[in-house]
């Protein structure tokens, strides 16, 4: 019998990996639905960190000049440098665009 992920989440928490684990240790009852979704989903995470570690080698050296003072996370860093385009180099203006974090 084929399970979707809110049959097999239910009750769980998210956080600190428990809904990974949980699909882990079922992954013999998921849906094929829910694993092609998943599997899909991998390949968005892998692009997406692709993307943001293009964008972060290219743009550490105005992180560390704009930013430095700005705690991570939560889209602050991206911010900044969007506060400070006018100083920030064409190099790092290219690859936030190139990314598709900057339009």
């Amino acid at each position: 019998m084929s399970t979707g992920i809110d049959d097999l989440l239910q009750g769980r928490h998210p956080g600190e990996g428990r809904i990974l684990a949980c699909l882990y240790a079922f992954q013999d009852k998921l849906s094929p639905r829910c694993e092609y979704a998943l599997y899909d989903s991998v390949g968005q995470l892998d692009r997406t960190l692709t993307n943001l570690s293009y964008a972060i080698g290219e743009c550490r050296d105005d992180l560390k000049k704009n930013c430095a003072d700005i705690k991570p996370g939560e889209g602050r860093l991206l911010d900044c440098l969007k506060k400070n385009e006018a100083k920030v180099s064409s190099r790092c203006n290219s690859a936030l665009k190139d990314s598709g974090l900057k339009q």
